[in-house]
Formats: structure tokens, C-alpha cells, sequence
């Protein structure tokens, strides 16, 4: 074989990678690798996830209020477990917490639920419903900041809550965590006042 067909076959063998603008090859990504959110913002993340994981999920998985209750009767003492939940129940109060936090007071099946409406939600109920994972993320600090995007956008879906919410029927569409002795945190995703 001549030198020259030797090139030729070396050369048609090789794969030409494109460079980007520093002039350091772009590598596709590998389409056998495993799921990762680690190179994306947690805003990244939220945007290319919200409808198909977040709310496709809460719609298709969400437990009535006695399959949430059956839930965590079943767990051992000291856990939690976070799930998605719809329910409807009676509006008793619109509570400020404080100038960031405001909470919907109602009475579902005639217990009391506090339901986190925002602008700051402090919960990871959205983040562990939905089924991310620590190990898709580099580090936890970036997991943790996924769980603020996600109650920003949670927040954003809800229509403006005010008193004249007071004493009406609502369907809620919620994230909730739960431990064996009840529900630890509610975090609302859709709310619809039911018609008169």
C-alpha cells in the first residue's frame, strides 16, 4: 500500500470537530449519556422542565386528600415524603406573613392547611414531587437554587389572592410534604375559585 493511500485512509477515518469562538473544539454530547442538569442554570433547567416534568406530573400523579393522608400514615417516624396533590376546601383566611410571604388558609376534608402562595416560598416540595434528582446537579448548591427557581415559578402561575378569597370553594393543585403526623408544607400550583 502506498504512502498515499495510507493518508487517504487515515484522513477518511478522522472526524472534523467544530471549533468555537476561543478556537477549542465543541464536542456533541455523548447521546448514551446519562441525564444531566449540571451544565444548565437552574432557570435553564425550570424552562425546559416546567410543563413536561413539573406539571405533567402534578396533573397525571397528583393524590386526592385521603390518598395524602393514607400516604403518610404509612411512613416511618421522622420522614417526609413530597407529592402532588389537588384537593378543594374552604378559604378561611389571606395571610401576610410578612411583606415576602403570604399563605392561603383553608379547611380541606376539615383540616386546616396552610398553603404557601409567595413571592418567597420556602419549601422543596415542587424540587422532590417532581422527581429531581441530587445526582443530576454538580453540586448542592445548585440543586438548592433549583428549588428557588421553582417556587418563583410556581408563584408566577397564580392568580392575585386577596380577602374577597375569604369563604369561597377552591381547587388547588399543590405540591405538599408530608411526614407520618401530617402535612409539613403546601406549596400551590394552580388555584380556581369553584363558581357560586
Amino acid at each position: 500500500m502506498s504512502l498515499l493511500s495510507c493518508a487517504s485512509l487515515l484522513l477518511t477515518a478522522c472526524t472534523v470537530v467544530d471549533l468555537d469562538a476561543e478556537g477549542k473544539p465543541i464536542i456533541p454530547p455523548d447521546p448514551d449519556a446519562k441525564a444531566s442538569y449540571s451544565n444548565q442554570t437552574p432557570q435553564q433547567v425550570v424552562a425546559q422542565s416546567w410543563d413536561s416534568k413539573v406539571m405533567a406530573s402534578a396533573h397525571s400523579q397528583a393524590l386526592d386528600w385521603g390518598g395524602l393522608l393514607e400516604k403518610s400514615r404509612s411512613l416511618t417516624p421522622g420522614k417526609s415524603l413530597s407529592v402532588f396533590v389537588k384537593a378543594s376546601g374552604e378559604v378561611t383566611a389571606v395571610n401576610r406573613v410578612s411583606e415576602r410571604e403570604q399563605n392561603l388558609a383553608m379547611t380541606i376534608n376539615g383540616q386546616p392547611v396552610s398553603v404557601q402562595l409567595g413571592p418567597v416560598v420556602r419549601s422543596n416540595a415542587i424540587r422532590d414531587a417532581a422527581g429531581f434528582n441530587f445526582e443530576e446537579f454538580t453540586n448542592q448548591v445548585q440543586f438548592a437554587q433549583l428549588t428557588k427557581a421553582l417556587n418563583r415559578q410556581a408563584v408566577k402561575q397564580l392568580p392575585p389572592v386577596d380577602a374577597s378569597w375569604q369563604g369561597k370553594t377552591v381547587e388547588a393543585l399543590m405540591a405538599v410534604t408530608v411526614r407520618q403526623d401530617g402535612v409539613q408544607e403546601a406549596v400551590a400550583l394552580s388555584l380556581k375559585p369553584e363558581a357560586p
